[in-house]
């Protein structure tokens, strides 16, 4: 995908752009990379990567394989991956990942959760071998 901190440095990386004057609202699902520098009102689901500009102003929850904040989040983040929360950074809302690093200055008011993917994976496959296990003894 990237590097942990070279998350979006060009714009050449991203599927789609949000500009800093554009204001959009909606539901959105994709599988490239996002880099939203304007506001955004809804709920954004990616396979790729997403950047929230300086000067960002969201209202979503967000899932995403990886993510780097540098502006303003109202929402629950659910980060399949890495998790970058840079100085300028204000996010109200919980925060589900696998990896993160958070700079000073950054705000965040929510419960943060540090899963490990492999562990969850792990636990999906036992389960699934003890329904089948059940099933197959009655």
């Amino acid at each position: 995908m990237f590097k942990k901190e070279d998350l979006l440095t060009n714009d050449n990386d991203a599927e789609t752009i949000i500009g800093e004057s554009v204001q959009v609202k909606g539901h959105f699902e994709s599988n490239g990379n996002i880099i939203i520098n304007g506001s955004l009102e809804g709920d954004i689901k990616t396979k790729g990567a997403i950047l929230v500009g300086e000067k960002s102003k969201i209202n979503a929850n967000i899932e995403a394989e990886e993510m780097v904040i540098k502006g303003e989040i109202n929402g629950n983040l659910k980060i399949n991956g890495y998790l970058s929360i840079k100085e300028l950074a204000k996010i109200i809302g919980d925060i589900e990942c696998v990896q993160i690093s958070i700079e000073k200055g950054a705000e965040i008011n929510g419960q943060v959760t540090i899963t490990n993917k492999k562990a969850k994976n792990n636990l999906k496959k036992e389960s699934l071998k003890e329904d089948t296990t059940e099933t197959e003894e009655n």
